[in-house]
């Protein structure tokens, strides 16, 4: 089958603002910058190595190297001749062999479990966190039950050395065909933003069958790193299997297709999801809100009542006792391992073909 040709943009697609400060940087600058890494004495020896290191990433910031290794995309795509990222598709083929073992009847359950909390005691906290422990009973139902459990960790984003989760640059907001299935704005190599975590996660979250996000209440808001990867996961929700349709991040042929009619595929639909959200004074129910709200638009589905459960630990208590308040809170423990049993029920209804009422239904506004 013969890929569409790419449509020649109109003159509306043709209107792309651009009125912002140009945050290139000079040389000097950007030397500073790079040598920041190496602030360590231990590097004082290799000083004329990292001066030498300095003059091939600023010669890639330059000439704007985001994607140094490419190949032609080949067959498949709407432009086989367009040079095309070798991590953007090792990536790519990676989801898609996540998707099409989650497809499989035969395939063993498995849940993704977000811990959600930055807290670890191998980094300042010196403590494992709540979260860390209300997972861990989630964790046990689970595996009780012969599911398999990926646990992900989003504090390794603050205790594991080269961990990094890029923030969302927006690209749906000039044009939703910009915004491509994986993400390919990173890495960016000639920005020095690699590498990129979100590559992996992509491949966990289409491979599981169920989601359990278990996270703290940070400031009435979700933890800035578990918003982190809900950003860089908007790419699920409509985005771009095929970057060589808009050359890359080229938005006015990214307009051109969305005015052209785009139909917003949800490439991680009809998985079912459970959320626990524990506080100490204020913001539960909101951000469990946020999260069901913001899966549900992904067309994940809910498991029901009890999947979603939002409490307080130690409510207005000092912060020291916090771990012994949860030690009393056995009634939290016996809750959110009923999330669990609750989204093992909806994962077995999925499986056997029920779906959610309403599911398959064309809705009048898609985004």
């Amino acid at each position: 089958m013969t890929p569409p040709a790419i449509p020649q943009p109109g003159p509306a697609a043709r209107d792309v603002r651009r009125c912002q400060p140009d945050p290139q940087l000079d040389r000097a600058i950007f030397a500073q910058r790079y040598r920041a890494s190496f602030f360590d004495p231990g590097f004082d020896a290799a000083d004329a190595e990292i001066a030498r290191l300095v003059d091939i990433a600023w010669q890639a910031y330059s000439e704007g190297r985001k994607e140094p290794r490419t190949h032609k995309a080949g067959a498949g795509f709407a432009d086989p001749d367009y040079d095309l990222s070798d991590e953007w598709r090792a990536t790519r083929d990676a989801v898609r062999a996540a998707q099409e073992r989650q497809r499989d009847p035969a395939a063993r359950r498995r849940i993704l479990l977000v811990c959600a909390s930055p807290r670890s005691e191998h980094t300042c906290p010196g403590e494992t966190s709540k979260t860390w422990r209300l997972l861990q009973a989630a964790r046990d139902v689970l595996e009780a039950a012969g599911a398999e459990c990926d646990v992900l960790e989003l504090n390794r984003l603050t205790s594991e050395f080269g961990r990094h989760i890029h923030p969302c640059k927006a690209c749906v907001s000039t044009a939703m065909p910009l915004c491509h299935w994986p993400c390919s704005c990173y890495p960016n190599h000639g920005l020095g933003q690699a590498p990129d975590w979100m590559a992996e996660i992509y491949v966990r979250w289409a491979a599981a069958h169920a989601v359990l996000v278990v996270t703290p209440v940070h400031w009435n808001q979700m933890p800035s790193v578990l918003k982190l990867m809900v950003d860089r996961l908007v790419c699920a929700d409509g985005g771009n299997p095929d970057p060589t349709s808009t050359h890359g991040k080229t938005p006015e042929l990214a307009k051109q297709l969305e005015l052209d009619g785009w139909d917003y595929p949800q490439h991680l639909a009809g998985r079912a999801f459970g959320l626990v959200v524990h506080g100490d004074s204020e913001g539960v129910q909101a951000v469990r809100h946020a999260l069901a709200d913001w899966l549900q638009g992904m067309g994940l589905v809910d498991a029901g009542y009890a999947s979603q459960l939002d409490r307080y630990i130690g409510y207005y208590q000092p912060y020291a006792t916090s771990h012994r308040a949860l030690d009393d809170e056995q009634a939290l423990f016996e809750e959110t391992r009923n999330v669990a049993r609750a989204l093992l029920e909806r994962v077995e209804q999925l499986r056997h073909g029920q779906a959610e009422a309403g599911a398959g239904r064309e809705s009048p506004r898609k985004k």
